[in-house]
C-alpha cells in the first residue's frame, strides 16, 4: 500500500516537472502499468546525459549498455560539431562518417549498410549537397548517381 502511494506521488511529481515529453510519457506509462499489474518492477529510463561524455573538445555518446560508442566527434569552442563525426552500430561497425564545419555539414559524407557495404556517398557545402552523390544496393552495386551541381 505504501509502495502504491509512493508511486502515485512520484507520478504526480514527474507530471508537474518540466521534462522531455517522451521521457515523461514513458515513465508515466511504466508506473501506471506497474500499478495495474500489481508489480513492483519499473524499468528505469536512461537519461541521455548519462550516456554523453565530452572531454578536451571530443564528444562521445554511448549506447544504453554504456559499452559501445554510438556517436563520436570533435566540437568547436561553442559545442558545435567540427571535424570528422562518426556513427557506429552497437557492434562497433562504422555506419556513417560526415565532416562538419562549426555545426554545418561541410565535406565528405559516407553512409554504410549494417553489412559494411556503402549505402551512399557525397559531399556537402554548408549543409547543402554538392557534386555527385552515389547510392548503392546492399550488395554494393551502384544504383543511382545525382549531380547536385546541375540541379
Amino acid at each position: 500500500m505504501i509502495y502504491r502511494i509512493l508511486i502515485i506521488a512520484l507520478l504526480l511529481g514527474f507530471t508537474s516537472c518540466k521534462t522531455e515529453k517522451s521521457e515523461e510519457t514513458v515513465e508515466s506509462t511504466q508506473v501506471e502499468a506497474a500499478i495495474e499489474n500489481n508489480t513492483e518492477e519499473i524499468t528505469p529510463v536512461v537519461d541521455k546525459k548519462d550516456l554523453i561524455v565530452v572531454e578536451n573538445g571530443m564528444y562521445k555518446e554511448y549506447y544504453e549498455d554504456k559499452r559501445s560508442i554510438k556517436f563520436e566527434g570533435p566540437q568547436d569552442e561553442n559545442g558545435k560539431r567540427h571535424g570528422r563525426w562518426q556513427y557506429f552500430s552497437k557492434e562497433g561497425v562504422e555506419l556513417s562518417m560526415t565532416m562538419y564545419d562549426h555545426g554545418n555539414k561541410h565535406g565528405h559524407s559516407i553512409v554504410k549498410y549494417p553489412n559494411g557495404n556503402l549505402h551512399y556517398t557525397g559531399e556537402y557545402s554548408q549543409n547543402k549537397q554538392v557534386g555527385i552523390w552515389r547510392t548503392y544496393s546492399t550488395e554494393g552495386k551502384l544504383i543511382n548517381e545525382v549531380d547536385y551541381n546541375k540541379l
